[in-house]
């Protein structure tokens, strides 16, 4: 039995034990899976460590096998004609995809409470939220259903859930990865990038999903770099900059101390920390909503019952046709969010809020530019608290969206950023550290988060359900 099919039924067995208790996967894949495998019957590839492995892709990620429903029931019967450019990479490297995981409807919210199908649950502890959107991704990757999963980030929706999950989470530069096949919803935010148990592990998915593409004009022709190899360089002077906004009075007690015990460990490796200042961090939450939902709104225009997706019933006229596929294919958050998108664009205030969230917008990327002269890298707590329980914060969707204010400044500025485990708190929730850097730095970020979990365990602890 070749290598690649035994990882394949390995992944296959642990899903059909641990799926049903996590509900992760919205599909699985596993006729497909097992017919790749049996086909990549040639010794692994050294050049590729990805060749013969498991992957999970998100469901807002377009394959030609099987649906991409990005969680929603307008798009339940959705069968994309095309795979994105990351599955394509993925599969030229060997991976076998064995499914789909479960997200927030059109990767809106921040606990996947918000999918279409249901919910996920953390791998930690059922009770709480896996965080989201990608929270699927993050709650397979949690569970050891597999080692690398794929998710998209729109204002932290990869880093929150690896924080809440315990995983390893990372947001690629704008343009570094291709958003060709990525469901749209905010354009000039969404990233897809990779989740993963340790720091090696995600630079060898970016590895393989980076690089240049065509048939997406936002993807930057750069040279992607050998981001394994450059995990164990020696990191030299290296400078990294805390930021005071980011540690006000909502952090909760253990997550604050969890961030100062990893700045203490990285000065013993060789850092030199230092303050720098964010000072329009109190309009990012602002600013991005109102960008994102904007763009939502335009984007999520294109599902009307008329082209795809949900078509109602006998409808009366084009007006029902519109209004009644919508209202009964899309979920509260999503008509939530197109409703606040449509108004921020209606004229009379498309000047008194998009424009003039597009001009913060240039404010926040110019904080970091200033901050980046100063240091490497900017630490901070991936979330102000740890995984918080289902339906805690759902009656109030400002108190929800506030979750995500040390994640949207990284997509409104276009960085790189990425979340690793660094404690637990006394009741055995993970708490995760979140690292920024410059555009196209994301070597450095690994290479500090792989150094850093050498000579630290939290990554490698398991919640009880994979015992």
């Amino acid at each position: 039995m070749s290598q690649a099919i035994e990882n394949v039924a390995s992944a296959l067995t642990r899903i059909d034990q641990i799926d049903p208790r996590v509900r992760a996967m919205a599909a699985i894949w596993s006729d497909r899976a097992t017919s790749r495998a049996e086909t990549l019957s040639a010794p692994r590839d050294a050049k590729s460590p990805l060749w013969g492995m498991p992957v999970a892709v998100k469901d807002n990620i377009c394959t030609l096998d099987g649906k991409t429903t990005c969680a929603s029931r307008i798009l339940e019967d959705f069968q994309s004609p095309y795979a994105a450019d990351v599955v394509e990479r993925l599969e030229r490297a060997g991976a076998i995809i064995v499914g789909k995981t479960n997200l927030d409807e059109f990767a809106m919210g921040s606990t996947t409470e918000n999918s279409g199908l249901f919910p996920t649950l953390n791998p930690w502890n059922p009770e709480y939220v896996p965080g989201g959107s990608s929270g699927g991704s993050a709650a397979a990757v949690a569970s050891r259903m597999v080692e690398f999963a794929l998710g998209s980030d729109t204002g932290g929706s990869i880093r929150q859930p690896a924080s809440f999950c315990g995983v390893c989470g990372l947001k690629p530069t704008y343009g570094r990865v291709s958003r060709y096949g990525l469901v749209a919803f905010a354009s000039s935010l969404d990233q897809i990038g990779p989740l993963a148990t340790n720091a090696w592990q995600l630079a060898v998915l970016l590895g393989v999903i980076a690089g240049h593409d065509s048939r997406d004009s936002t993807c930057f022709d750069t040279p992607v770099p050998d981001y394994v190899s450059m995990l164990n360089e020696p990191m030299g002077r290296l400078r990294i900059g805390v930021a005071a906004e980011y540690f006000g009075d909502g952090v909760h007690p253990e997550t604050r101390k969890a961030v100062e015990s990893a700045i203490e460990t990285l000065k013993k490796l060789g850092a030199e920390v230092s303050e720098v200042r964010l000072p329009h961090t109190k309009y990012v939450i602002a600013c991005y909503y109102l960008i994102c939902t904007a763009e939502a709104s335009s984007n999520l225009a294109r599902f009307d019952g008329v082209r795809y997706g949900h078509r109602t019933e006998s409808p009366k006229d084009y007006f029902e046709v519109y209004s009644k596929s919508r209202a009964e294919g899309f979920g509260a958050e999503v008509k939530r969010r197109i409703m606040l998108g449509t108004f921020a664009l209606s004229s009379g205030y498309y000047d008194q809020y998009y424009n003039k969230a597009l001009r913060v917008r240039t404010l926040i990327r110019q904080d970091f530019d200033r901050a980046f002269e100063q240091c490497d890298a900017i630490l901070s707590p991936t979330t102000p608290t740890p995984a918080f329980k289902f339906g805690e914060k759902s009656h109030s969707p400002l108190e929800m969206y506030l979750t995500d204010i040390y994640n949207c400044a990284a997509n409104l500025a276009g960085i790189p950023a990425l979340s690793i485990p660094c404690g637990h708190t006394s009741d055995g929730m993970p708490i995760g550290l979140q690292l920024m850097g410059k555009h196209f730095d994301e070597a450095k970020l690994l290479q500090i988060a792989h150094q850093f979990q050498q000579v630290t365990d939290f990554h490698k602890k398991r919640p009880a359900i994979c015992a």
